[in-house]
């Protein structure tokens, strides 16, 4: 079976995030042998766990974009949207886990946090409705 090239797209996302997450648990396991309370940094903790939550939603993207009934570019693009934003999460949560500057970002937001956190929300379902419907329209209509 040949792919799509937004599927492969998607599935290469999916891959490059899983690596990331790895790589993060290396860092979590540094700080956790290191620390006094074998704790990691709560950010560097949250880092490694969303990427690999989002390692694998990233997956089920590319289910559905294959399975889309939309053209190649549209679900692409919503894919995209998708991935974009769960990788603008995680590098959000290294820069804190990496600064140690706090243990919840919303305690004292940086300006922009609650726009950046509307279009995370837009983008998301938003670039994920798009590829359900596809899905929904190729599979039932």
């Amino acid at each position: 079976m040949d792919l799509g090239i937004d599927t492969v797209i998607t599935l290469l996302a999916a891959g490059l995030i899983f690596l990331l997450a790895l790589v993060l648990g290396v860092w979590k396991y540094q700080q956790m042998a290191t620390s006094e309370s074998h704790l990691a940094h709560p950010y560097v903790d949250i880092a490694h766990r969303a990427a690999l939550l989002y390692s694998f939603a990233t997956l089920l993207v590319a289910v559905f974009v294959e399975l889309s009934a939309w053209p190649t570019w549209l679900n692409l693009t919503a894919a995209m949207v998708l991935v974009f934003f769960f990788v603008v999460a995680i590098a959000s949560y290294i820069g804190h886990g990496a600064r140690r500057d706090t243990t919840n970002q919303f305690e004292r937001p940086a300006p922009g946090l609650h726009t950046g956190m509307v279009a995370l929300i837009v983008g998301e379902i938003g670039g994920f409705a798009v590829l359900l419907t596809g899905f929904v329209v190729a599979q039932f209509f």
